[in-house]
């Protein structure tokens, strides 16, 4: 398989590389092993295995951070559990919190710059399995989320090298690419399952002891700029919507990243701007960019219309292949 990806013949248009997979790919069906993490605050989330090694084969571990609203269930996931599986990897899907079958027990959630749910996940597993080789992918929102990580360990990383995929790496700019056109279908897609899970926590929660926000008032809530002032910000301890963006976008974290990373990444991206792509004298000499003309969200589809390849799947197994 090329390293390069070239978009399958009839299939160069961003919205259906983006949407090809969640609707049409039907050729998923793993079985994953569910198992639950609590973390030090006492709630929990839940995580999947696929290809569980035993501790005694020292076998490569791969850890996935899924994208916003996704889970073990995410095609992308899904795809690269068993691509990964054919190299004999091992695979893990740390879920975010309430992105599982169960709503998560306390009134916060995830967002894209919580590296700490992340760090407890990860040194779970390199305790568990103390002589494999540990790697992390990252798709958008998940992606963002790893590449802060990366620079918050700087040197002392416990994986040997990552990939980030489609991340929103200015979340203010993306938040208002998502809205514009026909991209805002998506963000109503996604705000509307966020609103979902944010209904569930009041039904457990008094939540006005926390946010501001009546349970009545979610209903009016259709961007990303809005969910996240009336319930991220305040609930993860955010002065407002743009304060979390600024804090939380993981750009500014490139130059401090000391493990190796791929970033791979469209310009024809239907979530955000070719403007958040990062300059070299933005990055540090650990990170690789691999930018495409075309590919959509998280979509890097090649082969035909008839035959699609899913190239990204080869393309993340291939590079830790190499590593």
């Amino acid at each position: 398989m090329s390293k390069r990806f070239k978009p399958a013949f009839g299939m160069r248009n961003r919205h259906i590389q983006t949407l090809y997979s969640s609707l049409l790919r039907k050729d998923l069906e793993l079985d994953v092993l569910k198992e639950k993490f609590i973390f030090s605050d006492g709630d929990f989330t839940e995580y999947y295995w696929y290809n569980k090694p035993s501790i005694e084969l020292k076998k490569s571990i791969v850890i996935l951070f899924h994208g916003l609203t996704g889970s073990y269930k995410s095609s992308y996931i899904q795809g690269a559990m068993r691509e990964l599986a054919k190299s004999d990897f091992g695979v893990v899907l740390m879920q975010f919190r309430s992105c599982g079958e169960e709503l998560n027990t306390l009134p916060r959630s995830y967002h894209s710059g919580e590296t700490g749910d992340a760090k407890e996940f990860i040194e779970f597993i390199s305790k568990t399995y103390k002589d494999s080789k540990l790697f992390g992918i990252g798709y958008s929102l998940g992606g963002n989320m790893l590449l802060k990580l990366l620079g918050e360990y700087g040197d002392d990383s416990p994986l040997s090298s990552a990939i980030s995929v489609s991340a929103p790496l200015e979340l203010d700019t993306c938040a208002d690419a998502i809205g514009i056109g026909f991209s805002n279908i998506y963000q109503k897609k996604l705000v509307n399952n966020l609103n979902k899970t944010l209904e569930r926590k009041f039904d457990k929660h008094e939540m006005s002891r926390f946010i501001s926000l009546k349970k009545d008032e979610i209903e009016n809530i259709r961007t990303f700029w809005e969910f996240d002032e009336a319930y991220t910000a305040p609930i993860h301890g955010f002065d407002s919507a743009k304060d979390y963006y600024t804090k939380c976008s993981a750009k500014q974290y490139l130059k401090l990243i000391k493990t190796k990373t791929l970033i791979i990444h469209s310009l024809d991206d239907p979530f955000m701007f070719p403007s958040i792509v990062p300059k070299d004298d933005e990055i540090s000499k650990y990170v690789e960019l691999e930018i495409y003309p075309n590919g959509g969200h998280v979509g890097f589809i090649a082969g035909t219309i008839f035959k699609p390849e899913y190239w990204l799947d080869k393309r993340v197994s291939n590079f830790f292949l190499e590593r």
